[in-house]
């Protein structure tokens, strides 16, 4: 059911903090959007935009007050469920005996405010990652339990949008407790209800039910969005695609442009990869256990007994796209990619995974015609 009310204000935000939550949204911060905790509608970024491309992004002005109007910025909601150093145990030593303590799972009532969807089908997939199987991670399960989600539809698509293609959005659909579509700037939502704890929330605040114009206008923004996507890739049988073209040529051609400088994976809001590090203190009577975010395009993330087994730019570069479009699906039953553009939009020198998905079905479909 789709209701509209004034904006989510201090009150709506006061609530959910009433029940324990720490509120954790978007706010501007190093000339970027990032996700931080907020305490009223102030530390929005109030008509505020941005601009996206390939190696570029940038902060502008809006000519009105939106609240959301901007795509996504370089930190998705990973870092708070997946925390990018996490002390797995310590040790310490007293007189002859040895004490090893496990870090315990630290429990928190997080409410993101301001999710899209393609980070809720993100978030979807890390849970599949740590939650699926036999052995759930219990620090990420003790985060994940109790968040209640804000999602917000797009408004504006970003110039390396891609979520149509991956059909991950630009409307929510999944994994939120409110769904709201900005219809007047900075003034009026259309609100979706996606749980019970949703409308718990929304009885407590002042709202009414939507007329069929708000309801069209908020069909009709979500309609421009997905018309407006800044990239576009054939997913249907991309899979497919790369496992036939594993030594294709064009591995090469992004190598030579590729620094393996870690970008791409550092903001993409499904990577997981992790190294642990051991530390201990200079009198030797302490030690610790850590986990900390790592990535596939470091030389030392394969390395095993006698070198690592990817050398090369070309052989990481390879391992990430085939993993993130391909082989995910043999591991977790679907894509690993969300189409929020993140990895165009942060590599320094601009390399784009859609286009070369894209030069690489070209000379594929040349390749079969012949």
């Amino acid at each position: 059911m789709a209701e509209a009310r004034s904006i989510v204000d201090a009150a709506g935000l006061e609530a959910l903090r009433g029940q324990g939550y720490a509120l954790i949204g978007p706010t501007v911060r190093d000339e970027a959007i990032v996700y931080d905790e907020i305490a009223t509608l102030d530390d929005l970024p109030r008509g505020v935009g941005d601009e996206q491309d390939g190696g570029h992004y940038r902060l502008t002005r809006r000519n009105d007050e939106a609240l959301f109007g901007y795509v996504v910025g370089p930190q998705s909601w990973k870092k708070l469920l997946h925390p990018p150093v996490l002390r797995l145990w310590r040790a310490r030593r007293e007189g002859d005996e040895l004490r090893v303590e496990a870090e315990p799972a630290r429990v928190e009532k997080f409410a993101f405010i301001g999710a899209r969807s393609c980070e809720l089908h993100a978030i979807a997939i890390q849970d599949r990652v740590f939650l699926g199987g036999a052995y759930a991670d219990p620090h990420y399960r003790a985060r994940r339990e109790d968040v209640f989600i804000v999602a917000v539809n797009c408004g504006v698509a970003g110039g390396a949008c891609f979520c149509v293609s991956m059909d991950t959005g630009p409307k929510a659909t999944m994994g939120f407790d409110i769904a709201l579509t900005e219809i007047v700037a900075g003034s009026s939502f259309l609100v979706e209800i996606g749980t019970d704890a949703g409308r718990a929330l929304l009885d407590s605040l002042p709202h009414r039910a939507a007329s069929a114009s708000e309801t069209e206008e908020a069909e009709a923004i979500l309609a421009h969005t997905a018309e407006n996507m800044g990239r576009s890739l054939e997913a249907g049988d991309v899979r497919e695609l790369l496992a036939r073209n594993l030594d294709h040529p064009r591995w090469d051609d992004v190598a030579a442009r590729c620094l393996a400088c870690t970008n791409c994976t550092m903001v993409c809001p499904t990577c997981f990869c992790t190294s642990v590090e051991d530390a201990s203190d200079l009198t030797g009577l302490e030690s610790e256990r850590s986990r900390r975010w790592d990535s596939c395009f470091t030389l030392d993330f394969s390395y095993i007994h006698g070198g690592s087994v990817r050398q090369s730019v070309k052989s990481r570069y390879r391992q990430w796209m085939t993993h993130k479009l391909s082989t995910w699906y043999d591991q977790f039953g679907s894509s690993g990619c969300v189409g929020c553009g993140r990895c165009i939009v942060w590599c320094p020198v601009g390399i784009d995974l859609t286009e070369e998905a894209r030069a690489i079905r070209e000379s594929d479909a040349q390749k079969g015609a012949t």
